[in-house]
């Protein structure tokens, strides 16, 4: 007998509704993004900081990002239809894939520069740089005041939101090394900051990259182990003799999928229904999964 379970409507009515708010946020983020991006910019070329111009490449990526998480939960919005029977869901874990790639590229390229600039300094104007730092700082704190609330439960906005957190930490670390450069005239500073800010951007693009290969690979999500899940299904339902075949894998982020054969004995294969019920109701509230596909066997 199988029996498949379909998320619930006020489920997907609720989704749709919290991409409608991410869809608000990331639009302000994009318009403060890209203002402090040109801002970054123009202070790189007046001040020759490889620091800021490498922010400014990292806020690039910042808004890259953005823009391509805004565009996907607009085409998530779509309904499925006969030939894409899970909508375009998965089209944010393509955006989070390929923003990961992205940052790879620029990750390389502000390496370059610093070991360049480390064999050839050049002088920087601190005070400026500082002054650019400063109101970077101030845009990214804003920024991730917007994409806060929206980062709990979708791989694209916590990745545009640590994107945000990570320049605000190298927004600091560029004021820091203004003061350092207006004081001391070390200019070696400034590529030291460009590779470490590169490095940053490194480990945070390695772990999108993972978590978006993982989800289209349908790996397991996280914390989820079905040897685990298996045993907790057969410790709160005594009716499962054994458990075959499962498979978890996420669609997009927190929209989780199941499939299993489960043998029940054969008194208890009547009451399928019930134990189908019971199933799916430890699946939903311990391990949020709602679209389930079940194959009860009896036991030979």
């Amino acid at each position: 007998m199988t029996h498949k379970h379909q998320p619930k409507q006020d489920s997907l009515s609720s989704m749709h509704e919290y991409r409608g708010v991410a869809k608000n946020r990331l639009a302000l983020a994009i318009g403060v993004t890209g203002s402090v991006m040109v801002l970054e910019v123009v202070g790189s070329v007046l001040t020759g900081s490889l620091a800021l111009g490498s922010d400014a490449g990292h806020m690039f990526t910042h808004l890259f990002a953005l823009v391509i998480s805004f565009v996907a939960i607009c085409l998530a919005c779509r309904e499925p239809c006969h030939h894409r029977t899970y909508g375009f869901y998965r089209v944010e874990i393509l955006a989070a894939l390929f923003n990961s790639l992205f940052l790879f590229a620029v990750t390389g390229y502000i390496l370059f520069e610093g070991i360049e600039r480390l064999l050839n300094p050049q002088p920087v104007i601190g005070f400026e740089m500082l002054i650019v730092a400063l109101l970077g700082l101030a845009a990214n704190g804003l920024s991730i005041l917007i994409l806060r609330g929206s980062t709990k439960n979708d791989l694209n906005i916590r990745g545009a939101f640590l994107h945000m957190f990570a320049d605000t930490a190298s927004s600091v670390v560029i004021i820091f090394g203004a003061i350092l450069v207006s004081l001391t005239n070390w200019y070696i500073i400034d590529p030291l900051m460009g590779i470490g800010i590169s490095v940053l951007i490194f480990v945070w693009a390695w772990g999108l990259f993972r978590d978006s290969v993982n989800v289209l690979l349908e790996t397991a999500p996280k914390g989820m182990n079905i040897d685990d899940i298996s045993a907790e299904l057969k410790k709160n339902i005594p009716d499962i003799v054994k458990i075959t075949d499962m498979h978890i894998w996420e669609i997009t982020s927190n929209m989780y999928s199941f499939t299993a054969h489960i043998q029940i004995g054969k008194l208890d294969y009547a009451k399928s229904k019930e134990v189908i019920d019971r199933i799916n109701k430890v699946l939903d509230q311990k391990y949020g999964i709602e679209h389930t596909t079940i194959q009860l066997e009896p036991t030979s």
